[in-house]
């Protein structure tokens, strides 16, 4: 039975990785953060398989552990480049430079929409994720644990500043 489980959970999250990969990007600056950071989501997501709510798509279940994991993670880690003075200049989306090994360069307004999604505060930086990924308010809403409104609200005003920087 425990070996049903276990392989439940490897497919589930094999279906799924993309979602463990955009966020663990999305909040670590370096590999080796990355890697810390995709084994605790994955710890974490393996100690609320027993809890998953099936009123809840799996994707929607993901998102509301592996963003809850990264952004205690990312606040914990914040703490320590602040106290090493030591903060690499490689965001987010520096992994999707190094996808791009093959020559192909990010565009410079995508890399301005990086920059901007990077110096986001945790949630809002979540919320965008989430946005980009196309999930509804609704949704976005349940797994942030805030209202579909105050999601159109936070998006609102994120637009409005992400207008007055590509102005600059």
């Amino acid at each position: 039975m425990k070996a049903n489980k276990k392989d439940r959970f490897i497919t589930l999250i094999d279906e799924h990785k993309k979602i463990i990969y955009k966020i663990v990007n999305s909040y670590c600056p370096n590999r080796a953060d990355r890697k810390d950071l995709e084994q605790e989501i994955i710890i974490q997501l393996w100690r609320a398989f027993d809890k998953y709510d099936p009123d809840y798509k799996y994707s929607t279940w993901m998102y509301l552990i592996a963003l809850n994991t990264a952004i205690s993670f990312y606040r914990k880690e914040k703490k320590w480049y602040a106290k090493t003075d030591f903060l690499s200049d490689d965001s987010i989306f520096g992994l999707a430079d190094e996808d791009h090994e093959d020559g192909v360069e990010l565009n410079q307004n995508i890399k301005l929409l990086q920059d901007f999604i990077h110096n986001l505060k945790e949630l809002d930086k979540a919320l965008m994720l989430l946005y980009l990924e196309e999930k509804n308010y609704e949704e976005i809403g349940e797994i942030l644990g805030i209202t579909k409104t105050n999601v159109g609200t936070k998006i609102g005003r994120i637009k409005l500043k992400l207008k007055k920087e590509f102005k600059k």
